[in-house]
């Protein structure tokens, strides 16, 4: 139950988040329309309770049609809100049904039943696991038939990180459109954990000014965007615009690197990396970890020394020799002699 706590966090903590964050902009949208309705009453009630003119019946009746337009603009919002929040909390409540197959029943299932239903439990977990695997390392393809062949599309993160491959795709295209959009989509949530995506994305966008010598739209864009960042972006925000100076082929540092093809891919990292954080996933897979921590958990320093290699051991294997050279060694707090030839316990002999 430990390792489930500490390594499941993020099957959790993901539908939350997206719960939150439907809530939120679902708020923000019923209190806009909310604001709209309020504007339009009172408009209503000082023509009608106006002294010196007296309105047609013409006017009240165009007055009161719009605030009916308005409800019901609220009401198709409101209705629209209520079903993507029910989504969310169903995707929450499915995960965490997920979970509690782990825990053992009260009285209504045996031992034996539970035991099958937990070695099931263990199968889609792998493939849950697998998938996500697959979606960090960008076979997208694959991992959406793996979920569609074990029927578990609902219990992964497929939807998020199709949105983070259009907007990487975007960038690897040297636009930043679909980015600057999520950026704004999520800009109270990434002020929060203090992200500098949005200042990297129109740093870049100023430099593509710079790089076709349109120098003057990229002094306006700077004047436009550069204001909000300069408490806390000052220095890099002067860098950008010493720029203005120099050409495409200089040699002169940081003015080198501003122009540097490479600063889309960092965009391409930055911006998985803030999506990682957004969502609260770590910055390695789950399949990652369990393979580090069940290496380590082996590993030996007999595993190293070329005579002493077990054949049964994985970690003597040399792939996962090799990926876990720099992993700590496991500790054991009873020795046993291990028969190199027969890789068996001696006292088994």
């Amino acid at each position: 139950m430990a390792e489930i706590k500490s390594m499941e966090h993020a099957t959790l903590k993901v539908p939350y988040e997206v719960l939150n964050k439907k809530f939120r902009i679902s708020q923000k949208n019923v209190d806009r329309e909310m604001d709209q309705i309020h504007n339009i009453t009172k408009d209503v009630e000082k023509i009608v309770g106006g002294k010196s003119i007296l309105p047609t019946v013409t006017d009240v009746g165009t007055l009161v049609e719009n605030v009916v337009q308005r409800i019901h603009v609220l009401k198709r919002k409101a209705d629209e809100s209520f079903s993507e929040e029910i989504n969310a909390g169903l995707a929450c409540k499915r995960k965490l049904q997920h979970l509690k197959i782990i825990t053992f029943p009260d009285s209504h299932i045996g031992y034996d039943a539970w035991q099958a239903s937990i070695e099931q439990w263990k199968m889609v977990r792998m493939d849950r696991i697998v998938i996500e695997h697959l979606l960090r390392r960008g076979y997208y393809e694959t991992a959406e038939c793996l979920a569609k062949k074990s029927d578990i599309r609902n219990l992964t993160n497929l939807d998020i990180f199709h949105i983070s491959r259009e907007v990487e795709e975007d960038l690897l295209n040297h636009k930043t459109l679909k980015c600057v959009l999520w950026c704004m989509d999520n800009k109270s949530k990434l002020r929060k954990i203090n992200s500098t995506m949005e200042f990297s994305l129109r740093v870049q966008e100023f430099v593509e000014l710079v790089r076709i010598d349109n120098r003057m739209e990229a002094v306006k864009y700077a004047r436009k965007y550069f204001q909000g960042f300069e408490k806390t972006q000052l220095r890099e925000i002067c860098q950008c615009m010493a720029l203005l100076a120099y050409p495409t082929n200089t040699d002169t540092e940081p003015y080198k690197s501003l122009y540097s093809g490479q600063r889309w891919k960092d965009l391409v990292l930055n911006f998985r990396n803030e999506n990682y954080r957004l969502f609260q996933l770590s910055i390695q897979s789950l399949l990652s970890v369990a393979i580090q921590a069940g290496l380590s958990s082996l590993k030996t320093p007999q595993c190293y020394t070329e005579n002493c290699k077990n054949l049964h051991c994985p970690v003597c294997q040399k792939d996962f020799n090799q990926i876990a050279k720099n992993l700590p060694y496991s500790h054991c707090v009873q020795s046993r002699l291990i028969c190199r030839i027969t890789g068996l316990p001696l006292n088994e002999h």
